[in-house]
């Protein structure tokens, strides 16, 4: 992998996120009936800014879950015969929620795809919204995210790379890399 280009650095995270975090409050009127879902890795982070944002904007609290896609995912038989699955939590019920599902980037579109079915396994939410950092195109399943922080159209040959100090030890970052 050959780094390319620095997209965002930590500020322009940072004001990508608290737009999204307005955006979100304004389509659902407040906080009050949000569950905020973090795809996990990268998009558990990112959920918990969003909640810090809205506490912040709003004066109110967002609960706060997250969820491993892999027992979800449509390639699963391709991964391993007996695949690891990730912990997941959610602090309240998904039924009757507005569920904003939240993910660093968003791709094919599978993934998004796996964590609604993992949703939809608990419960039967109000809503499902799906907010993402950046959308580099590519998608192969009809799915469009409600909130998109930034647009990055890539080539297949480029891979996007967000990185959150709770998992990198390095500053919020979005950076392009050719993977020839």
């Amino acid at each position: 992998m050959e780094f390319k280009a620095q997209i965002m650095d930590e500020a322009a995270v940072q004001r990508s996120l608290a737009r999204l975090t307005h955006e979100i409050i304004e389509r659902n009127k407040g906080v009050g009936n949000i569950l905020l879902v973090g795809i996990r890795r990268r998009g558990l982070p990112l959920a918990q800014a969003i909640a810090a944002n809205m506490e912040k904007f709003e004066g109110a609290s967002c609960p706060v879950g997250y969820m491993d896609i892999t027992l979800y995912r449509d390639d699963l038989s391709e991964i391993a015969p007996l695949p690891d699955a990730g912990e997941s939590h959610f602090p309240v019920a998904v039924t009757g929620r507005d569920v904003v599902l939240v993910d660093d980037v968003i791709f094919t579109g599978r993934t998004a795809r796996a964590a609604m079915e993992g949703i939809f396994a608990l419960g039967r939410p109000a809503s499902i919204q799906l907010c993402v950092l950046v959308d580099r195109g590519h998608r192969e399943l009809p799915i469009r995210p409600d909130y998109v922080g930034k647009n990055i159209p890539t080539s297949r040959d480029e891979m996007i790379f967000v990185t959150v100090p709770e998992i990198d030890n390095v500053p919020l970052g979005v950076k392009l890399f050719s993977i020839r």
